[in-house]
């Protein structure tokens, strides 16, 4: 398969998020007329495709599905699950991080195809470690790209992206690149180069829907490393389309004014 036409694969969660739009954020212990409800598909890794798509790119999910629109807990991906995946047709294969003992095991895999084919072939993983839970801090040294979320980063005693990346690149693989976004702060990441590279924030003029904007900074961050931008353009790319994210309901109006980037 041509490397041009590769995949992007997201392994994750997908699920149905219910979104109640009322006039103003609820005060404690108040009640709120609803002025709207909306259904939609939600979960980190089906958001990311779904950014990915409508970026160009040509994504993936691996996950558990149910055929209603309500279902008891589903399974997590297992290891058994990803050893029937043809690895051949995925560039990039990203990792939520949920059950991180069985995602450990499946980039394993990836690492052992990637030791037997030429380097233009090999698979970039990156994982995501966004929940303050002891168990995904495994995953830290198993990824090309890390991305750590701002409540990790605050748990163990961060006040910046910046300090946390200093802070917790030492948990990484050699060479790899660790990524911190930090809400209005904009995003920083740090690589094997030990240089600080910065974006700031791009809020639009009203911030309508928050939900899924870490997402949608992950996606495009990944849509444009796996092209061959720096890490200073796709760190600028994230923090752009998650702000423009954030000024409309959903992700149908993302791609407009990015896709020819």
């Amino acid at each position: 398969m041509e490397e041009e036409k590769k995949k992007i694969l997201c392994v994750g969660l997908v699920c149905v998020d219910i979104i109640s739009v009322v006039d103003k954020y609820p005060e404690e212990d108040t009640d709120s007329r609803c002025l709207s409800q909306r259904w939609q598909r939600g979960g980190n890794a089906s958001n990311m495709c779904t950014v990915l798509s409508l970026l160009g790119a040509s994504p993936a999910f691996m996950g558990s599905l149910s055929a209603g629109h309500m279902a008891e807990k589903l399974p997590d991906v297992t290891e058994d699950d990803f050893s029937k995946v043809d690895l051949r047709q995925f560039k990039w294969i990203h990792w939520e991080g949920r059950n991180a003992e069985e995602q450990v095991k499946m980039i394993q895999q990836v690492m052992m195809y990637n030791s037997k084919v030429p380097q233009q072939q090999r698979i970039t993983v990156s994982v995501e470690i966004e929940k303050i839970r002891e168990p995904l801090y495994q995953l830290f040294p198993h990824g090309d790209v890390v991305f750590v979320s701002k409540d990790v980063a605050r748990h163990f005693g961060f006040k910046s992206a910046e300090a946390a990346l200093r802070g917790l690149y030492h948990r990484v693989r050699q060479g790899a690149v660790l990524v911190c976004a930090w809400a209005a702060e904009g995003a920083d990441a740090l690589g094997p180069d030990g240089l600080i590279v910065h974006s700031d924030a791009f809020p639009p003029k009203t911030v309508v829907d928050t939900l899924g904007a870490g997402d949608t900074f992950n996606a495009a961050v990944i849509y444009t490393l796996s092209n061959g931008g720096s890490l200073h353009e796709a760190l600028t790319f994230g923090c752009r389309v998650a702000g423009r994210k954030c000024g409309f309901h959903g992700y149908d109006n993302i791609s407009e004014n990015f896709t020819d980037n």
